[in-house]
């Protein structure tokens, strides 16, 4: 077994594994078939005795299917597990409504995911991204009340702005920031990414392979039925262009004796010490190649090879990130 180190979750917050466990492609999320359940409920289990306790989910991620799936995995290993909940997404027949963030139907949603999951408490909970249509004080001092309820013990928040971030910090202690940060998507570097460290509020990153452009296993063109067609990224010349960014990787990646998807991970946490990824994985061969990321070390010379290929908007075209 290895030994999996610990990060903080803001400034006084609890300490969890410092590699995240992402639920959500244990169910389908865009209409697709759902993964063996058995196999995702090994996964969880595996990963937790492995030491990875931090599991993320959404109450929406195959409209509950995935807090039950979790439900399931942790029963009667409770306080083996740190669970991350998003809410506020909206979607019907697969399909992306918009954002429901009043603060009756947060009070909704978290009752909702108590049951699907089987437990009494929350560890972290956080709207999904904001759209402006409720104040952030209202949102925010909603999960606050949850807290003062017992039925959330922490609070997050995904995909917002630098201001957004320190207005919710201000409100109530923010303990995580959710957002995708890889190679490929350095944004937050600006201004978001600081904002966190100036609070010391922890940055949950996910899509660190940039939903698998950096895997080194894509191909131009992609075939029509792939979801990835949606985004200008993974488009006619931008996916040409990118993937000509990632032969480097994937070079450097040979040399190291290592793949390209687990340089991007230990990419991502060699950011800095309070920066976790979040790996999406819903089979058990996955877990030891992902453990093994977090121990990969990169020279002065290796980085600054990675960070000049892979500078801010290196990258052609967006991602969901954007929308």
């Amino acid at each position: 077994m290895r030994n999996i180190n610990q990060i903080q979750l803001g400034l006084n917050g609890p300490f969890v594994s410092s590699l995240g466990l992402g639920c959500m492609r244990m169910s389908s999320i865009w209409g697709g078939v759902t993964p063996d359940e058995s196999e995702s409920i090994a996964t969880i289990n595996e990963a937790l005795d492995l030491g990875i306790n931090f599991l993320n989910t959404g109450d929406f991620y195959g409209a509950g299917h995935n807090e039950m799936l979790i439900g399931k995995a942790i029963k009667g290993r409770r306080d083996d597990a740190f669970i991350s909940v998003k809410f506020g997404a909206i979607f019907h027949n697969g399909q992306w409504l918009g954002l429901d963030l009043k603060p009756n139907s947060i009070k909704n949603f978290v009752n909702y995911s108590l049951t699907r999951l089987g437990i009494d408490t929350i560890d972290l909970y956080q709207p999904s991204r904001m759209d402006g249509s409720v104040p952030l004080e209202d949102i925010i001092g909603t999960v606050a009340e949850l807290v003062s309820e017992g039925k959330v013990r922490y609070i997050g928040v995904s995909e917002i702005t630098a201001e957004q971030l320190r207005m919710a910090n201000d409100i109530h202690p923010i303990s995580a920031l959710e957002i995708g940060y890889s190679l490929a998507d350095r944004q937050i570097e600006n201004e978001l990414l600081p904002a966190a460290r100036d609070l010391g509020i922890a940055v949950v990153a996910f899509a660190n392979t940039a939903e698998g452009l950096l895997s080194g296993e894509l191909r131009a063109p992609l075939s029509d039925q792939d979801y990835r067609q949606h985004f200008s990224r993974f488009q006619e010349a931008n996916l040409v262009h990118n993937l000509q960014k990632v032969e480097i990787l994937k070079d450097l990646a040979f040399a190291k004796g290592f793949t390209p998807t687990q340089l991007a991970i230990a990419w991502v946490k060699q950011q800095g010490k309070q920066i976790m990824p979040l790996v999406s994985m819903s089979k058990r061969s996955r877990l030891t190649e992902n453990i093994a990321a977090m121990e990969i070390e990169f020279s002065e010379e290796e980085m600054n090879t990675l960070n000049t290929t892979f500078a801010i908007g290196a990258i052609k075209g967006g991602t969901y990130l954007a929308r």
